[in-house]
């Protein structure tokens, strides 16, 4: 297993690592520039394009690992450390990597999409369209959840709805050092953590993929924790909000050899910070008669600020928030039934609650004008 780790995580680091560091140099020169504004919370000219360094690590990776499954299954040579579970699935993994390459193809559309945006801007309405148009593909391929009825279309608008609002999530979270690029870490982590030891069968394809993004955001990380030298921007926020979103279904959570259905809202859990606040800023921002893709000051982390929390202090709340709740996913799979699940999901909802009353109380404490609170 260490050698499993080792093999997704430390290339991808490495990759992102150095690609982050070359990006950081090259930005400014390509005109790939951050600068300050009313809404943003930083105030010095700042590099973006960090997520393509995410990206590119996270493409190399995975194809150099499927090149050489493709070697050992052709040449019948074995890697020494490599797990004797894992070359048995192998051929399974080079099947199900077909799913893979179009979810990396559909990255590629979202990160130019996301360079564009961080040129000039671009509307939300064609930014929206693209991200519907790459989910319906996306499920028309096979990546699409299971929900336990006999029409197939449900379980396929559910999973288009997922990945479009998972995209966004990201994207909105991405307001701070460290915060979007921190939570998915977290995520990565926790949801590899489900794939491989608390399935009766360790889902190699769906952990690895995984823990290569976990590796790209840590290299990544090292240049964007607080004070960030470089930004990931649209283009790396999407990305990774696609891969979690898209991961989550291909995951299949369901295994009735380990527990119930419950198991099934294990990506609510690990997830859940993210979707509350997405969804808590889309109601603030139409409750205001305000566009709800229009950015502004509206989220959780902005209201910690507003509360007397340094910034770092507040990403790393935010951080807890999501590890706290993401915990809930791993004893799901221990829990014998829908009573043992539903005491965690009433502690995921008090961890809930407690955000809801902070981000109350900062919203009084600094008014209700837009410009100033979002």
């Amino acid at each position: 297993m260490l050698w499993f780790l080792a093999a997704c995580c430390v290339p991808s680091f490495l990759l992102s690592f150095f690609g982050t560091a070359a990006l950081r140099r090259l930005a400014p020169k390509w005109g790939l520039i951050d600068q300050p504004a009313a809404r943003k919370v930083h105030v010095t000219p700042t590099p973006l394009g960090g997520g393509l360094a995410i990206y590119v690590s996270f493409l190399v990776t995975i194809a150099v690992a499927q090149g050489v499954a493709w070697l050992i299954l052709a040449t019948d040579i074995r890697l020494p450390g490599l797990p004797a579970e894992l070359q048995v699935h192998l051929p399974g993994v080079l099947y199900r990597s077909q799913q893979v390459w179009a979810i990396i193809a559909a990255g590629a559309l979202l990160a130019v999409m996301g360079l564009i945006d961080d040129f000039k801007g671009l509307p939300w309405q064609p930014r929206l369209a693209v991200q519907l148009g790459i989910a319906v593909a996306l499920v028309s391929g096979g990546v699409r959840a299971t929900v336990f009825v006999d029409a197939p279309w449900i379980g396929a608008v559910i999973t288009v709805g997922w990945i479009v609002v998972l995209i966004n999530a990201f994207n909105f979270l991405d307001n701070m050092d460290a915060l979007s690029s921190g939570i998915a870490l977290i995520a990565s982590v926790l949801f590899a953590t489900v794939m491989l030891t608390c399935v009766a069968e360790p889902r190699w394809l769906v952990a690895g993929a995984l823990l290569v993004l976990a590796g790209s955001l840590g290299g990544f990380l090292c240049h964007n924790r607080p004070p960030a030298t470089i930004f990931m921007g649209d283009s790396g926020s999407t990305f990774i909000g696609l891969v979690l979103a898209t991961m989550t279904v291909l995951g299949t959570f369901y295994d009735e050899s380990v527990a119930g259905q419950h198991v099934m809202l294990a990506p609510l859990f690990i997830l859940a910070v993210p979707l509350y606040d997405f969804t808590s800023v889309m109601i603030i921002r139409i409750a205001e008669g305000r566009s709800p893709f229009h950015p502004d000051k509206s989220h959780f982390s902005h209201r910690l600020v507003e509360l007397g929390l340094s910034r770092p202090y507040a990403v790393l709340t935010v951080h807890l928030a999501t590890l706290t709740t993401g915990l809930g996913a791993l004893l799901l799979y221990r829990a014998a039934g829908w009573t043992e699940a539903m005491i965690l999901v009433a502690q995921l909802l008090c961890v809930l609650t407690i955000v809801a009353i902070l981000e109350t109380v900062g919203r009084r404490r600094n008014g209700t004008d837009p410009d100033s609170t979002g």
